[in-house]
C-alpha cells in the first residue's frame, strides 16, 4: 500500500527527521514536501532525504495562500496521483493510532476501509518547557486539553486520510472536497463512525473542518504540537505562518493551545522504534540535521535579545492556562467545579 504525505514547511529543520521517521513507522511510504524560503537549512536537509521517500520541491504559490496552491499542484504530482492513500499534515502533527498494530493499515481496517477517515486534533500544551531541546517532540510534551473540549466548543478540527477512489474535487488542508453530483463517499471519524452529514457535504461553513470530538477518537488521535518549547514558539512567531500570509502566532494562538489539563502518554509507545530510526537516519544526514538545530538555537538567542520578543516571552509565561471560554464550557457540561 502506497501512502503519500503532503506537507508545507518553512524553517522546520530541527523537527523534520522526527516527523519523517514517525510517519514511516506508521506506514507512510512517500513524502511530497514543499518549502518556502528556508533560512535554517531545512531545504538542504529535505534534498538529502530521497532514500527515505522524500521529494522536496519549492512551493509553487504565486499568491498568499501558500498551502492551498501547493495542494493544487500536489494533486497532479505522480506521488499523489499514484498513491493508494493521501495524508495532508503539518510537521507538528502526529497521527497517534491506538488500535493493535498502531499503523495506518490497522486504522483503515478498524474503520472498515472507507474512502476517507477524519481524525480530530488534540492540542498538546507547552507545559512550562522554556528551552528548545534536540529530542523527540512526542516525548517532551505529555499534556493537552480535555480531548473532547477545546476553548468554548465541543467541535474540534480534523485532518483526513483520503483513499484513491474518493470522488475528489480538490484537497483541503483539513479535509477533501467531493465533486458535486458524485455519489456520497464512505467517510468515517477516528472511531469508524460515519462523519456528520453536514460535514460530509460541506453544508455548514462554520463546520467545514471540524465536528464534535466526543467519541470520535477511539481508534486514532491527531497529536498536534503547535507550541513546542517557548524558544521554538518565538522562532515560529518570527518566521510567520508557512501555510498562509498574514496569520499571527500571538497570545491568542498560545492561550488556545496551552491547556495542560489532560495527561496523555499513549504516543510514547512509538519511542523505542522512533529512536532507533532516528539514529539510523542521522548516520546519513546527521550533519545537515545538526546545522538546522544550530540555526534554530542561534535565532532563538537573537530573539532573546530583542526587546519585543523579550516582552512577548514574559507575557506568554504569565498567561493563564485555561483557553478562552473553556472553563465556562466545562462548568456548563459538569466537567469542572
Amino acid at each position: 500500500m502506497r501512502v503519500t504525505a503532503i506537507a508545507c514547511v518553512k524553517n522546520e529543520g530541527p523537527f523534520v527527521l522526527e516527523w519523517i521517521a514517525f510517519n514511516r513507522l506508521i506506514g507512510v511510504t512517500d513524502f511530497l514536501i514543499y518549502s518556502n524560503d528556508c533560512s535554517d537549512g531545512t531545504d538542504a536537509l529535505l534534498d538529502a532525504l530521497g532514500a527515505y521517500g522524500v521529494v522536496h520541491l519549492p512551493n509553487p504559490a504565486q499568491g498568499r495562500n501558500y498551502q492551498m496552491e501547493a495542494l493544487k499542484a500536489a494533486a497532479r504530482h505522480p506521488l499523489v496521483a499514484g498513491a493508494d492513500w493521501v495524508w495532508v499534515a503539518d510537521v507538528d502533527e502526529f497521527l497517534n493510532i491506538h488500535v493493535p498494530g498502531h499503523d495506518i493499515a490497522a486504522l483503515i481496517a478498524a474503520c472498515g476501509d472507507p474512502q476517507a477517515i477524519s481524525v480530530p486534533f488534540q492540542f498538546f500544551a507547552n507545559f512550562g518547557v522554556m528551552r528548545f531541546e534536540d529530542a523527540p517532540v512526542i516525548a517532551q510534551f505529555p499534556r493537552s486539553h480535555n480531548p473532547d473540549l477545546w476553548c468554548a466548543d465541543t467541535a474540534i478540527e480534523v485532518k483526513t486520510l483520503v483513499r484513491k477512489d474518493f470522488p475528489l474535487h480538490y484537497y483541503g488542508a483539513h479535509r477533501p472536497f467531493a465533486r458535486k453530483r458524485a455519489p456520497a463517499p464512505t467517510w468515517t471519524d477516528g472511531s469508524g463512525r460515519a462523519v456528520p452529514g453536514k460535514f460530509l457535504t460541506a453544508a455548514n461553513p462554520r463546520r467545514l473542518r471540524r465536528f464534535p470530538a466526543a467519541g470520535a477518537r477511539r481508534f486514532a488521535t491527531l497529536n498536534h504540537y503547535a507550541l513546542r518549547s517557548l524558544d521554538s514558539y518565538l522562532v515560529k512567531n518570527d518566521r510567520g505562518d508557512v501555510n498562509r500570509d498574514g496569520r499571527a502566532f500571538d497570545d491568542s494562538y498560545w492561550r488556545e493551545r496551552n491547556d495542560p489539563a489532560w495527561e496523555d502518554l499513549s504516543i510514547r509507545r512509538y519511542l523505542p522504534a522512533l529512536t532507533e530510526a532516528l539514529d539510523e537516519m542521522k548516520t546519513h544526514v546527521g550533519a545537515l540535521h545538526d546545522a538546522c538545530v544550530a540555526a534554530h538555537r542561534a535565532r532563538a538567542a537573537e530573539l532573546a535579545q530583542d526587546p519585543h520578543y523579550a516582552a512577548l516571552r514574559k507575557h506568554l509565561q504569565g498567561l493563564p492556562t485555561f483557553p478562552p471560554g473553556e472553563l465556562e464550557l466545562a462548568r456548563e457540561l459538569g466537567l469542572a467545579p
